[in-house]
């Protein structure tokens, strides 16, 4: 599938990200994107931040007969409503089924679309809104090698794609997909504290935010542990020590791996409920 077409069945934000994505990326045509929404407001929206040459229609099953690659970016709670409109034109003809909705598995979809159903169910997080995703994705039964690689591409194309089983989707779900709002703590009282020490706000919030994306971006080229480059910065007696000292004393590690395992537990609970 060198050009797919891609239906997006929900206009919404992270739809309108992962679409401009695959259009940057030359992944597929603008013509070969369609997006549908109950919300018609979102519609021009969409079109406009695309580029402005992709589809748009108030119809499911238009997008679904227009596509080739479906992805259903819709809120979890009018999912099950959506899959019974959708079904009959998916059975038609076969398309790739991708879900980026939070707790819907694998096994729900295929048993309102049938199982026979290829489906893939992506975790991405809001970072794809500036092409940096950090997303996992699991296949379903029927998912092919090729929707696999097709799916690791699509994601490449907004940051960075990795498959796990499914039954890991929570942990990276209390990892990646919340993380951010950790990391957008963890740079706060960065920020916080050089306001203590006598910077001026906007100084502060700027050298944090550029310490934190500095420090991920080395952690990402050199493939070496934290730990290391850690040590690297943390000269014998020097002031980098005594402020990790003061972390450890704060139990920061301990803090976040317990929020990762919150989280983790929560995405479990909300799956059990769905």
């Amino acid at each position: 599938m060198s050009e797919p077409r891609i239906a997006f069945l929900g206009a919404g934000q992270m739809a309108t990200a992962l679409a401009r994505g695959f259009i940057d990326a030359n992944v597929t045509r603008p013509e070969n994107i369609i997006a549908s929404d109950a919300y018609e407001p979102q519609l021009p929206r969409f079109q406009k931040d695309t580029g402005g040459s992709t589809k748009t229609t108030k119809s499911n099953l238009e997008a679904v007969e227009n596509s080739d690659v479906v992805i259903l970016s819709v809120k979890p709670q009018v999912m099950s409503t959506l899959l019974k409109e959708i079904k009959d034109a998916v059975a038609s003809s076969p398309h790739l089924i991708i879900s980026i909705a939070a707790g819907i598995t694998i096994d729900t979809i295929t048993k309102q679309l049938g199982s026979d159903t290829r489906v893939v169910r992506v975790m991405p997080n809001t970072p794809c809104l500036v092409g940096k995703t950090a997303a996992a994705f699991s296949l379903g039964g029927k998912a092919t090698p090729e929707d696999g690689k097709l799916v690791a591409h699509l994601l490449s194309s907004v940051g960075l794609g990795t498959e796990v089983p499914e039954r890991l989707l929570d942990a990276v779900t209390g990892l990646s997909g919340s993380g951010p709002a950790y990391v957008y703590q963890f740079i706060e009282a960065l920020s916080d504290g050089g306001v203590a020490a006598g910077l001026p706000r906007d100084v502060a919030a700027k050298l944090a935010a550029q310490t934190v994306l500095g420090a991920a971006q080395m952690v990402v080229q050199t493939g070496e542990h934290p730990g290391v480059l850690k040590d690297k910065v943390a000269s014998p007696g020097g002031t980098t020590i005594a402020g990790i000292h003061a972390l450890e004393n704060g139990r920061l590690r301990a803090t976040v791996m317990n929020a990762v395992l919150a989280a983790t537990e929560r995405s479990k609970e909300l799956a059990k409920s769905e």
